[in-house]
């Protein structure tokens, strides 16, 4: 059983050091994740693995794991769907609960009816390599009713993280020295044993798993001795498919105690001139409150934008005021903006996309016809 001595809120001092690194700053494959969340954030490690243990059984973290760069293992695109007003909330339950490679399921509103603000409910989805997104956009449009789509998927990708801890003390214009570097969205080749592997990496782990030897039972349920096991992963992550170890806090729903880590979500489009998507993506990929920033082309249904990012925040008026001070800094850099807008996030659910051939040739069998 928890024990209800250990503070659990991403309040709490010793938790808030310890979210500060393991949100989004342990990136690729660890050996060993904990001993250097300890490390980093100067907590012993004992503390960190009671303190992350306990905060994953009270909901506080909503999942400990290995993350991959899918965009690297699968075909992926950012989907806004048009669903019928009166269907929309049993087509996001459907998105969230039925299809596993929906990802981000979230219905969206503007501030102003405006071109694109009939596409209420927002997507990731992302299907394995050879398979169509457009043949499964196909098959969920007619489970769910919505009536249209549209795939946007990432030509670039310069901002992804979460931190949403780390992120609550920047001010407007915070960001780094240099501009972002974009990523591609090349996939790559496994090997039976990579995949094998990799699967068994990504999922999440256990309560009983938060210990200084997480990936041992991972190796015995694979077949392989731990180094092995180990040796796969480094070469997956020189493979440039492994993400960043993560724990992902629980930002949408308050906790038991009423606190929320986060409150708003925007998603911000801006439109900037063809061929300037690289310069412009790096300057506002850049910006430290950026969680995520993509090329991605959003066509005249949403103004030609081709930026795409998200920022949280606690306050509806702080993350229109990062939104402003990004708006400074492209015009100071002298890159126009002929549209800009925010989508903000209202009912959602966050899951991981899954990314197997197998699971996915399933699901069509399963709801064919």
């Amino acid at each position: 059983m928890p024990d209800p001595t250990v503070p659990v809120e991403h309040t709490d001092p010793v938790n808030a050091r310890i979210l500060a690194v393991s949100e989004d700053l342990v990136s690729g494959f660890q050996r060993e994740p904990f001993q250097l969340i300890a490390s980093e954030s100067g907590v012993p490690l004992d503390t960190v693995m009671e303190r992350v243990r306990a905060m994953l059984e009270a909901g506080v973290i909503r999942r400990v794991r290995q993350t991959l760069l899918a965009t690297k293992l699968a075909h992926g695109a950012l989907v806004a769907w048009k669903v019928p007003e009166e269907k929309l909330n049993e087509a996001f339950d459907f998105m969230a609960k039925e299809d596993p490679f929906s990802g981000h399921v979230v219905i969206r509103s503007t501030d102003a009816d405006i071109s694109g603000s009939g596409y209420r409910l927002w997507t990731t989805l992302k299907v394995p390599v050879g398979e169509s997104l457009d043949d499964h956009a196909t098959v969920l449009m007619r489970l769910t009713g919505a009536t249209e789509y549209i795939l946007m998927p990432a030509n670039g990708v310069f901002a992804l993280g979460v931190g949403h801890v780390r992120r609550k003390a920047l001010e407007p214009g915070d960001k780094s020295p240099e501009p972002a570097v974009m990523m591609t969205t090349t996939t790559v080749d496994l090997t039976p044993e990579e995949w094998r592997i990799l699967l068994s990496l990504k999922e999440e782990l256990e309560p009983g798993e938060i210990n200084p030897n997480p990936w041992q039972g991972r190796a015995d349920a694979c077949g392989v001795t731990l180094d092995r096991f180990c040796e796969i992963a480094e070469t997956l992550n020189r493979k440039k498919v492994i993400g960043r170890f993560s724990t992902f806090l629980e930002h949408v729903k308050p906790s038991s105690s009423g606190q929320r880590v986060t409150r708003f979500n925007g998603l911000f489009h801006w439109a900037v001139p063809p061929g300037r998507e690289i310069e412009a993506g790096a300057e506002v990929g850049r910006h430290y409150c950026m969680t995520h920033c993509y090329w991605r082309e959003g066509g005249p249904r949403f103004g030609n934008v081709n930026i795409m990012g998200v920022v949280h925040g606690t306050e509806k008026e702080r993350v229109l005021a990062h939104k402003a001070a990004i708006d400074r800094h492209l015009e100071s850099a002298g890159i126009p903006v002929s549209y800009t807008n925010v989508f903000w996030g209202g009912r959602s659910e966050i899951k991981p996309s899954e990314i197997s051939p197998a699971v996915y040739t399933e699901w069509h069998a399963k709801h064919a016809g």
